[in-house]
């Protein structure tokens, strides 16, 4: 028995040697291979990380880091059911096993709807990530989209929103719809396997160019005829997106970006000849264009304002003016036949540090409807609505749900009756990526009784770690003086109407917390127009 124990001791240092350097081998192995994935996520090769992720997995299946890598991957990839079995599983293995790991979780329950997951989850990711504030106001940004659509969906507008159907839609993105003010003409954007080459944008997102496509309202049908692609010289082998067509249906604004003719997407113009054909679309030229991107040209109801989107003076002023976020909304007074005086900025009521655009103005010459991604959105981009008031703009109010959604709208048309629009996005119930749908406004109109316009304000109150607050909220008029008061529930949404174009103040005082006054002006309800108010409040401790 001595001599096997011996033995096998001998064995054991004998071997020890070499299982050690086996170990520290397999470690280097894993160690650059870590490095390898890291190095090809950072590229977008995200598949190739993920294979390597996987190979160190198989050695240390139960290491929450690389699980968060994995399912980081997946998220890249668009594959989010995979990627939120990989974020769940390591979040069971180890809460903390990345600083992002919360934050990814909660990007995932918030793109599915579940919004109280998703705020849950990026509460806890405000923990651990408390010491980066880059990283806080990233959470905060999507913590709050979070909080709007609980509360805008808690009440919904009596509003009615359908899918146009296939005459326009396609299985692929189709958005961006523009209408003749006589309602029989419709130009959109859609980027099917048709056009003059049917080619793919393999330096892009490797999906088809797109093409400007037209259709025409059948009366004794009721329904738009089945699209087609306009004819001529409109389209070229490039990127073609239609921007708006003119009220009277005779100019057309797109954008171009043909690295041939534009520098790097530029606002193009085609007029309708007495034939009924377009003419050769000519650039805008220096002024409105610029070595930035341009897009989204439409005219005012008068012909005088161009209003359009546009990335210069990001970094460096253009001509004294600076920007304000990525994309952001401009503005050029007529000046001739195809002249335009400088463009000028909307400012910073319209236009935050994230992406705006998708302008429609309105009939009326003073409203103005974008999309953003700033804001108060309910996630990804919402149509929102200003008005001119006074030499100034006033603060964008979000359209609500269902106009709005969890998803992306990005085009918003009203139509001259004030009873329809048409709208683009890439909700659920679509026929394919994006599609346009049309939004029955003929309910939200003036109460019938000739009583003052109802605005509702609501909200979420909540204290500085996100958590949401029961508490009592007082509403004052412009003197002062106490009008009405209601309470946030135990999620911390509150719900209170507004009557006529008044002025309010809304006070919020907690022992414990410092006091919140916050003026609410409601100037557009004068023209009939009832406002649906999002303000959401933060009562920090004292």
């Amino acid at each position: 028995m001595l001599k096997k124990y011996a033995f096998a001791l001998f064995l054991l240092f004998a071997l020890a040697p070499a299982l050690s350097a086996q170990n520290i081998i397999n470690k280097s192995t894993d160690e650059t291979k870590l490095f390898l994935a890291s190095q090809a996520f950072n590229g977008g090769e995200y598949v190739k990380a993920l294979n390597y992720y996987k190979e160190v997995l198989a050695s240390n299946p139960n290491d929450a880091n690389v699980i968060f890598h994995i399912g980081e991957c997946y998220y890249a990839m668009n594959e989010l059911e995979s990627a939120q079995t990989e974020l769940e599983k390591a979040r069971g293995i180890k809460s903390n096993a990345h600083p992002d790991l919360h934050l990814l979780l909660g990007r995932l329950y918030q793109m599915k709807g579940q919004l109280d997951l998703a705020i849950e989850a990026y509460s806890t990711a405000k923990t651990y990530n408390a010491a980066n504030a880059a990283k806080t106001k990233e959470i905060t940004y999507y913590l709050e989209q979070c909080q709007t659509a609980k509360a805008l969906m808690a009440f919904p507008k009596n509003v009615k929103v359908t899918n146009v159907g296939a005459s326009i839609n396609s299985p692929y993105d189709d958005k961006r719809p523009s209408i003749t003010a006589d309602g029989s003409t419709m130009i959109f954007t859609s980027r099917r396997p048709e056009g003059k080459t049917a080619s793919t944008d393999r330096e892009g997102d490797n999906k088809y160019f797109e093409d400007i496509y037209t259709s025409t309202w059948s009366a004794e049908k009721m329904n738009w005829a089945d699209a087609e692609i306009m004819k001529g010289s409109i389209n070229t082998e490039g990127h073609d997106a239609a921007c708006s067509i003119s009220p009277d249906g005779k100019q057309m604004f797109m954008y171009v970006n043909d690295m041939e003719k534009s520098r790097g997407g530029d606002i193009w113009t085609a007029k309708k000849s007495s034939t009924g054909k377009w003419g050769a679309p000519k650039n805008m030229g220096t002024g409105i264009n610029t070595t930035f991107f341009e897009d989204g040209g439409v005219l005012s109801p008068d012909g005088n304002t161009l209003y359009f989107m546009s990335e210069r003076g990001q970094e460096i002023p253009w001509k004294g003016q600076k920007g304000y976020g990525r994309s952001d909304i401009w503005m050029a007074k007529r000046e001739g036949k195809s002249e335009w005086g400088d463009p000028v900025n909307l400012g910073p009521m319209v236009n935050t540090e994230y992406d705006e655009g998708g302008i429609f103005p309105a009939a009326d010459g003073k409203t103005l409807y974008f999309c953003s991604t700033g804001h108060n959105s309910m996630g990804g981009y919402d149509i929102f609505m200003t008005r001119f008031e006074n030499g100034n703009w006033t603060k964008p109010v979000n359209m609500g749900y269902p106009i709005n959604t969890i998803n992306n709208e990005r085009m918003y048309v009203l139509l001259g009756d004030g009873k329809t629009a048409y709208l683009d996005t890439d909700r659920e119930g679509g026929l394919g990526e994006r599609d346009i749908w049309i939004v029955d406004l003929s309910e939200l109109m003036k109460p019938k009784d000739g009583g003052p316009i109802l605005s509702i304000l609501h909200g979420t109150v909540y204290d500085g770690n996100g958590k949401p607050l029961e508490v009592e909220i007082q509403i004052l008029d412009a003197a002062g003086s106490p009008l009405n008061k209601t309470s946030s529930n135990s999620g911390g949404n509150y719900e209170v109407k507004l009557e006529g174009d008044k002025t309010y103040e809304i006070r919020i005082e907690v022992a414990g917390y410092k006091a919140i006054k916050e003026s609410i002006k409601l100037d557009a309800a004068k023209e009939g127009i009832p406002f649906d108010l999002v303000r959401h409040f933060i009562l920090y401790k004292e």
